[in-house]
C-alpha cells in the first residue's frame, strides 16, 4: 500500500471517531460562544467579567479534568486487550477521582482571591465576577463526573452516546442563558447579566450528568462492562494510583496549556473593559476552531491505546503520524479562511466599534496560533496513548508558560522599553503566546520521534528476523 493510500485508508478510521467528538465538543464551547454572544449585547462590564471568570474557571476545571481524563488511555489499552470487566472498574474509579478533585476545585471558585488578585480586578468588575464563579462552583461536580463518563466512552470507541448528551445540554444552555442573563420582567425572571450565565450553566450540567448515569444503568451496549450487579464500588488504592500516575502529568500539561492561554484574560484585564472584551472574541474564537484538531487527536489516541492494547504497535505508530498529518493540513485551511474573513466573523460577535477595532489586529495572530496548536494537540494525545505524559509537561512549562505568558508580559507592558508599538497591549500576549505554542508543538513532534523510534527497536528485538533455508 502506497503512503497516500495508507494515510487514506486511516483517514477513514478516523473519521468515524472523530465526528462525534467535533459536533460534542462544538457543543460545549458554544456554551461559551452562546454567553459571550448574550452577553457582549448587554453589557460591555458584563463581558470583560465573564472573560476573567470564564479564564479562572477554565483553569481549575480543565487542570481537574486532565487527571479525571487519565480513564481514557487506560480503558482504551484495555478495551483492545478484550478485558472488558477492568474497564468498566475503571469508569467506577475514575468517578470516585472526579468527587474527590471537586472539592478543592470547587473552594476555588467560591474563594477566587487569587485570580482576582493575578487580574488586578477592577472594583466595578470583581463582584460580577464572583457571583459568576460562585454559580459555576455548583456546576464543577457534575462536569468532572461527566468527564469521566466522557472518557470511557471515547476510549471504547462510542463518541456518539457522549454527543447526543452535549447537544441535549446545549439545547438546555441556550434558553436558559437568554432567560437568565437578559430576565423576563413578564414572568418575574430579573436580568442577571454575567451571574445568570453561571447558573444556566450548573443547571444544564446537573440535569446532562443525570441523564448519561441513566444511559449507563439502561443501555444494553454497557453489559459487557459489568457494570451493574456487584454492589457499591468502593475506591480501590492501585486503580485510582494507575489513573494518577498518569493523571496528575496529564493534568498538569493540559493546566499548563490551557491557563498559558487562558489566564491571558487575567493580565489583559489590566488594561481596561475594551483590550480585555476583545481578547474574549479572539479567545473564543480560538476555542471554536480547536475543536477540530481535539476531536482528531481524541480519535487518534483512542485507536492507537487499542492497537497498542491488542499488541499492533505497528499499526499504532503509523496511525499516530497520520491522525498529526491530517490535523495539520486541516488546521492550515481554516487558519487561512478565518484570516480572510476576520472582519464578518467580529461582526458575528459585537457592532460596539471600540471593541472591533480592538479585536481585529488580534484574529492574524489567531490564524498562525491555531495552526501550531493542531500540532501539539494531536501529538501530546499520541503521547498520552502511549502513556508517555511527563515530559510533555516540562515542555508545554517551558514554552506556554515561559515564552507564552512571560514574554507576552514583557512585550504587552513593555516592560523593557524596547516593544513596539504594535505588540503593545494585547497584542503582544497573542505574539508570545503564538511563539510558545510553535515551540511546544516542535518539541513534542521532537519527542514522538523519539518513543516512535524506541517502539520500533523494541519490536525488531522482539521479532527478530528469519534466516533463510539454504
Amino acid at each position: 500500500m502506497s503512503r497516500a493510500a495508507a494515510l487514506a485508508a486511516d483517514a477513514r478510521r478516523i473519521a468515524p471517531l472523530a465526528w462525534p467528538v467535533l459536533v460534542g465538543q462544538l457543543s460545549v464551547v458554544a456554551f461559551t460562544t452562546v454567553d459571550t454572544v448574550l452577553v457582549a449585547r448587554h453589557s460591555a462590564l458584563d463581558l470583560a467579567a465573564l472573560a476573567v471568570g470564564a479564564a479562572a474557571y477554565i483553569t481549575v476545571f480543565i487542570g481537574l479534568m486532565g487527571v479525571v481524563v487519565a480513564v481514557s488511555p487506560i480503558v482504551g489499552q484495555l478495551f483492545g486487550a478484550g478485558r472488558l470487566t477492568e474497564a468498566g472498574e475503571q469508569l467506577f474509579q475514575a468517578g470516585w477521582l472526579a468527587v474527590a478533585l471537586a472539592l478543592p476545585g470547587c473552594a476555588i471558585l467560591v474563594f477566587p482571591q487569587p485570580f482576582l488578585a493575578l487580574g488586578r480586578v477592577a472594583p466595578e468588575l470583581e463582584p460580577l465576577v464572583r457571583s459568576y464563579l460562585f454559580a459555576l462552583a455548583f456546576a464543577l461536580p457534575a462536569a468532572l463526573l461527566f468527564t469521566a463518563y466522557r472518557g470511557f466512552n471515547t476510549a471504547v470507541s462510542r463518541p456518539k452516546a457522549v454527543m447526543a448528551l452535549q447537544l441535549g445540554g446545549l439545547a438546555l444552555k441556550v434558553p436558559l442563558s437568554m432567560l437568565l442573563v437578559s430576565g423576563a420582567p413578564a414572568i418575574g425572571v430579573p436580568a442577571l447579566g454575567v451571574t445568570g450565565c453561571g447558573i444556566a450553566t450548573a443547571l444544564a450540567m446537573w440535569i446532562q450528568l443525570s441523564v448519561a448515569l441513566w444511559v449507563l444503568r439502561r443501555d444494553p451496549f454497557y453489559q459487557r462492562f459489568a457494570l451493574r450487579g456487584r454492589g457499591v464500588r468502593w475506591p480501590q488504592r492501585t486503580a485510582i494510583g494507575a489513573q494518577l500516575r498518569l493523571g496528575v502529568p496529564m493534568g498538569l500539561a493540559i493546566l499548563i496549556e490551557v491557563s498559558g492561554f487562558s489566564l491571558m484574560a487575567v493580565f489583559i484585564a489590566r488594561m481596561g473593559t475594551t483590550p480585555v472584551a476583545g481578547h474574549q472574541i479572539a479567545a473564543n474564537m480560538v476555542s471554536v476552531l480547536f475543536m477540530l484538531p481535539l476531536a482528531i487527536a481524541n480519535a487518534t489516541s483512542t485507536l492507537v491505546a487499542q492497537r497498542v492494547g491488542a499488541a499492533d504497535r505497528a499499526d499504532a505508530r503509523r496511525i499516530g503520524w497520520h491522525g498529526v498529518q491530517i490535523a495539520t493540513a486541516i488546521a492550515l485551511a481554516v487558519g487561512v479562511a478565518v484570516y480572510a474573513g476576520r472582519e464578518g466573523i467580529i461582526g458575528l460577535y459585537t457592532r460596539d466599534p471600540l471593541v472591533v477595532a480592538a479585536t481585529l489586529p488580534l484574529l492574524a495572530w489567531v490564524a498562525l496560533f491555531h495552526t501550531a496548536d493542531a500540532v501539539q494537540c494531536v501529538a501530546s494525545f499520541v503521547l498520552r496513548a502511549w502513556k508517555v505524559a511527563t515530559v510533555p509537561v516540562l515542555i508545554f512549562a517551558g514554552s506556554l508558560w515561559g515564552i507564552g505568558l512571560g514574554g507576552g508580559y514583557v512585550l504587552a507592558f513593555d516592560v523593557l522599553g524596547v516593544s513596539p508599538p504594535a505588540l503593545q497591549g494585547a497584542a503582544g500576549y497573542w505574539a508570545a503566546s503564538t511563539a510558545g505554542v510553535t515551540v511546544a508543538a516542535a518539541a513534542l513532534l521532537g519527542l514522538l520521534v523519539v518513543v516512535m523510534g524506541r517502539e520500533r527497536r523494541a519490536a525488531a528485538r522482539a521479532s527478530p528476523a528469519v534466516k533463510p533455508h539454504r
